[in-house]
This record gives structure tokens, C-alpha cells and sequence, in this order.
């Protein structure tokens, strides 16, 4: 399972975010779906594409990492594992095997503010992978041996990619201080100490606060029809009663008055890197409508080898081998606007550091020009086939946005809010983000041998 997939997504670049941005300004609307909502509170969204025989079918959960309980990290993700491991009509694996034995495949994946499941079959076979997960929606069922199998299994996940990673948990540091107190400080696999004492008990409370018909969305994209889809989702999940979904309890960011530095050194580090990080608006979270001006700020400074950063650090100085940008704004809670690069042979990290400081000033001085930012609108939208020729790319990006409180109407109408951006909008988006009391700069050095 791609457990890890949208903590990539939040931390590096937002993938998804990305691609909502990657839709011709010259259409009318993205995805053009079909949008309705069962009795049951279950929110169904179809986007028809008929040029494949397939279809993508996804089930997204309002709730992530971010909800968990106090010394319980891990849960969410923890949950999403037991989910295979069977209901009262299905044997643990049994779905599985199912889904390939019809040709399809599966996954799934925990984020800071969702939970999702996918399957991906031939449009014949929908029918399936629905009476699937409304199964597991409602009935699943542990055995307290799996439970703590399964535990191990992602201690065990944790320890390779994480604990024998130095660069992982200097990650995690970097996360820790750069919120005070929201829960995007947490690691969504969890902390191991809290993972160890997670128990079949802890599985079941989440699973019954969480996962309900209310509190889910269903996209399907791919060759399929609005009315089709409405048919099964009727016939599968419509029988699913709804039940009271406790409100998501968020505590609030308090103030960032003193900028934050951390470094580490580390013999399993080949090349020094050096980042900073700023606490940003998103959808969700502070200035909104500077989501926009930001994702067209981070392609000016860091989208590439024609970026601000690239040119100047790599290109004209040479003081960095490596240079960019990155930001994401689909999420609840605050985001963060991050550069980073990596000394060229000679170099230092300070080097590095005043040379991105250099360029962020210049920027906060003089603004970004029309031409740049003409050309920045027009690279993301060139990319824009990507995401529309994917019969994955809709399901994800429409089920991201929903899960994080976004609506069908902000999604549809962003070829006229993006076009809509002006110079000043991005400069204003800079001033507000770019506060260095509101920063984490981070240094990873190689040891260097006695």
C-alpha cells in the first residue's frame, strides 16, 4: 500500500495540488463531473472519459493523521492496514484476491486530513470493487492475531524507512518545529513508542467515530455513466445507514514569533543540503485566496531549470548543484512554502543559504514581472495533459479536494481564478508568506571522516 502517499504530496510539492493546477485556461471547466449525494450523506462524483475500457474507483475517508487521539499516532494508518484484513463475509486477503483474479488492481494511501482506497478494473467489474468496500465500510471485523501482526509489520515499515534513515528523522524534526502545535508536526505513521501500544480496541473506536457513509466520498472516472454509477451506488452503499460523525477537533497554530534553525550531520549524507521552510496559507487555513499567487510563485522561483533559483544559483553563480521550490495548499490546517539547493564543489552551505536569501529579497523588492508570470501560467497549463489523459489523475484530485473542503465549484471554476492572478497578487501572497519569524532553515551535512 502507498501508505506514505500523501505525506509526499503535503511535503514535497503537493503533487495533487499541482495538478489541479494543470488545467487549460481556454476550458470552460476540469472535469465537467457529475455530482450527487445519497440519502445516506454518501457524496458521489463521476467524471465520464470513454477513450480506455477502464475505470478508476475510489473511496476517500474524512479523516487523516491530524484527527487522531492524543498518544495515538499511527491510528489512521494503522486502520487503513487492518481494512484488509476482512469483514464478516470476507476472510482476511479475501478482497484482494478477488480484485486480481478480475484484472484489477488496489491500493491505498493515509494523509495528514484523509484516508483513501482505489481499485482500478475494467468498467464491467465496477459492480465488484463497490459491494467491496460498502462491505468493509460497515462490517469489518478483526481478529486480535492480525491486529497485532499487522502492528509489527508497520513497526517494521517504520524502522526501514524512517529510524534507518537519518535524513527521515531529520525530517521529522524539521516537521516538529515547524508547527508548534498543530498536528501536521506529527509523523502520520506515527511516533514507534505510540505505534507499540496501539491495540485492537484503539483500531475499532477509530474505525466506528470515522468511517461512516456521511463521512465518505466515492469518485469513479473513467468509462463509465453518471447514470450507471448512481445505480450501484444505490444498490451498494445506499443501504449503508448513517450514523452522528464527530466534529474534526483542529487545535489552532499559535503565533510564530522566532525563527527556527536545526542542523544534523550525518555519515550516511553524500551531499549537504540546505532548506527553508515558511508557514503559508492554503484552502483551508489563513489567506485563502493567496493559494493561487503562491502556486505561480513557487513555479517562478523553483519550477524548473528556467526558475529564478535555478538560473541564478546553478546557471550564473554556480554556488549550487541543485536549487528549487515547492509549496502545496490542499489541506485543512497551514501549509508551508519551502525552498531548497545543495553546494556546488567549494561551496558551503551559507554559500547557499545567502545566495536564496539574496533571491528572495530581490523578489520581495521588485515583485515578479508580467512576462514571468505569463510564462509561468502558461508551463503549468501546458503540463495540463497529464493529468487530463490519467484515468487516475481525476478520481485523486477531485477526492483530495472534497476530503480537504474544497467544493466541485472551486475546482471547476480555477481556469478563471488562475488567469485572474495578477503581478501584485503574487508579490502580496510573497510580503504575507515570507516572514523569517515564521521559518525553519534546516542544514544536513556529511560527516566527514577523521
Amino acid at each position: 500500500m502507498t501508505k506514505f502517499f500523501l505525506r509526499s504530496l503535503f511535503r514535497h510539492a503537493a503533487v495533487l495540488a499541482l495538478l489541479l493546477v494543470l488545467i487549460p485556461t481556454a476550458q470552460a471547466g476540469v472535469f465537467d463531473p457529475a455530482h450527487f449525494t445519497l440519502e445516506n450523506g454518501l457524496e458521489v462524483v463521476v467524471v465520464s472519459d470513454h477513450r480506455a475500457p477502464v475505470v478508476t474507483h475510489m473511496v476517500w475517508y474524512r479523516v487523516g493523521s491530524a484527527d487522531e487521539p492524543r498518544g495515538k499516532s499511527g491510528i489512521a494508518h494503522f486502520l487503513e492496514h487492518l481494512m484488509f484484513k476482512g469483514t464478516d463475509t470476507l476472510g482476511p486477503g479475501e478482497a484482494s484476491k478477488i480484485i486480481a483474479k478480475i484484472g484489477g488492481n488496489e491500493n491505498a494511501f493515509t494523509s495528514y486530513d484523509y484516508t483513501a482506497y482505489y481499485q482500478t478494473v475494467a468498467p464491467e467489474k465496477l459492480a465488484t470493487v463497490m459491494e467491496i468496500e460498502a462491505d468493509r465500510m460497515v462490517n469489518l471485523k478483526l481478529d486480535p492475531k492480525h491486529v497485532l501482526s499487522e502492528r509489527d509489520v508497520i513497526l517494521e515499515e517504520r524502522r526501514t524507512r524512517i529510524d534507518n534513515s537519518d535524513a527521515a528523522k531529520f525530517r521529522e524534526q524539521i516537521n516538529a518545529a515547524m508547527y508548534l502545535a498543530y498536528p501536521y508536526r506529527i509523523p502520520v505513521i506515527g511516533w514507534a513508542h505510540e505505534m507499540r501500544q496501539l491495540s485492537p480496541e484503539d483500531a475499532i473506536t477509530f474505525y466506528r467515530r470515522w468511517y461512516a457513509p456521511n463521512n465518505a466520498i466515492v469518485v469513479v472516472a473513467g468509462d463509465v455513466t453518471a447514470e450507471t454509477v448512481r445505480g450501484l451506488a444505490e444498490r451498494y452503499y445506499g443501504r449503508i445507514s448513517k450514523r452522528p460523525i464527530a466534529k474534526r477537533n483542529r487545535v489552532e497554530e499559535p503565533p510564530q514569533v522566532a525563527p527556527r534553525r536545526l542542523s544534523m550531520t550525518s555519515a550516511q549524507v553524500g551531499q549537504a543540503q540546505v532548506s527553508r521552510r515558511y508557514l503559508a496559507p492554503s484552502h483551508g487555513h489563513g489567506e485563502t485566496a493567496q493559494v493561487n499567487a503562491l502556486d505561480l510563485l513557487t513555479e517562478i522561483l523553483g519550477g524548473g531549470t528556467t526558475s529564478r533559483l535555478y538560473r541564478s544559483l546553478v546557471v550564473t553563480q554556480k554556488v549550487a548543484v541543485s536549487a528549487g521550490s515547492w509549496y502545496g495548499g490542499d489541506n485543512i490546517g497551514p501549509s508551508t512554502f519551502g525552498f531548497y539547493a545543495s553546494p556546488a564543489q567549494g561551496q558551503t552551505v551559507e554559500d547557499v543559504e545567502a545566495a536564496i536569501d539574496t533571491e528572495i529579497n530581490a523578489l520581495l523588492e521588485t515583485g515578479v514581472t508580467a512576462p514571468e508570470l505569463a510564462a509561468a501560467i502558461k508551463r503549468l497549463t501546458r503540463s495540463a495533459i497529464f493529468a487530463r489523459d490519467s484515468v487516475t489523475a481525476p478520481a485523486r484530485i477531485i477526492g483530495a479536494a472534497l476530503s480537504a473542503g474544497q467544493s466541485i465549484a472551486e475546482i471547476e471554476s480555477w481556469p478563471e481564478r488562475i488567469a485572474a492572478v495578477t503581478s501584485e497578487d503574487v508579490i502580496k501572497a510573497a510580503r504575507a508568506t515570507f516572514k523569517i519569524d515564521q521559518s525553519v532553515t534546516s542544514t544536513l551535512l556529511p560527516k566527514v571522516a577523521k
